[in-house]
Parts: structure tokens; sequence; C-alpha cells
């Protein structure tokens, strides 16, 4: 006796039903898509793996110029002024807070606090690329130090005041002689 099953098992086996190919009318090779969980995926991603090693550059070809520490604040200012320019005040001026100290390829920055900080790394590797393309070194590195002992220098009596100004503007005793100003008020 034969059953419903064995009549139409043949039929499949001859006539196998295919899956539909979905083409993304977007993309412009023809190629069928791969399911995620296919083993064919599997063999497409370490393709795709295999294929992006070659392009990667290997870090003894990158460039090691030697290049001083003008050259270094000069390009660092390039890049504070870029971010100005393009209205990232307050990066440009975490960037031109206090110059960067050089020590071989390694820059020191001094920050005021630790918001300061975060703010700051977060526009950190567009500042190292900026410097290792423009000075031809892809050895440098940025270290920042907190430091929030922050001095403050406090003018107690009439004189310490204007020697604080003195030391400001020195032309503030011209202004002092010209109009016969008096330091003891």
């Amino acid at each position: 006796m034969k059953t419903e099953i064995d009549t139409v098992a043949p039929a499949l086996k001859s006539n196998p039903i295919s899956k539909p190919i979905l083409e993304d009318s977007n993309s412009e090779s023809s190629a069928p898509k791969v399911s995620a969980f296919s083993l064919a995926s599997i063999r497409a991603k370490k393709a795709l793996e295999e294929s992006s090693k070659g392009i990667v550059k290997e870090a003894t070809h990158l460039p090691t110029e030697p290049f001083t520490e003008t050259e270094m604040l000069l390009q660092w200012n390039k890049y504070a002024q870029r971010l100005g320019d393009k209205g990232y005040k307050i990066m440009e001026s975490l960037l031109l807070i206090n110059d960067p100290k050089l020590n071989g390829t390694a820059i020191t920055l001094e920050l005021p606090n630790e918001g300061s900080k975060l703010d700051f790394e977060k526009e950190l590797n567009g500042l190292l690329g900026h410097l290792k393309g423009h000075l031809h070194n892809h050895d440098i590195t940025i270290e920042i130090t907190v430091n929030e002992a922050v001095e403050n220098k406090r003018s107690f009596n009439d004189q310490d005041r204007y020697n604080r100004l003195h030391e400001i503007n020195p032309n503030i005793e011209l202004l002092r002689t010209t109009f016969g100003l008096d330091i003891d008020a």
C-alpha cells in the first residue's frame, strides 16, 4: 500500500523548490545575498577579512621623520585654529590653554581638570592624525596630565594690585606717570 508521502517524495526530488533570490536594488553587483546563519556567510566574512588585511600598511613602512618643538607647536596651533573656524571653540581653548611639551615623540599637555581631559580625549584621534600626517612621524603620542592645584595670586593691598597690573601690562607705569596718579589711595 502506497502512502501519500511516497507519491509526493519522488515529485519533490525531481522538482526541488528553489528559494527566491532577493536582489538589492541599490547594489551594483548581481551577487545573491547570503544568509547570516549560513556557512557561505562565514566564508564570505573570512574572505573579506583576508582581503582587508592586505590593505593595512605595516608599521615599519610609516614615516618617522624627526621634528622640532617649534614645528609641533605650529601644527598644534593650526589644528586649534581649524577647530575654532569650524565652531568648536571649547576644543580650541583646551588646545590653547597651555603649550604642550615635547619629549622625544611624546607630547605632554597639562589640563586644569578631569572634565577638560574627557573633552580633550574625544578629539584626541583627530589631533594625532593631523600631527602624524603633517610632521611625517607616526611614533607621536600624546599624554594628558591633570593639575587641579590652581594657584590664585591674591592682591591684598594697593601696591600688590599695582604690581600685578604692571606684570600684565608694563605700560601701566606710563599711564600712572602721565596722569600723576598715586598708588596709595
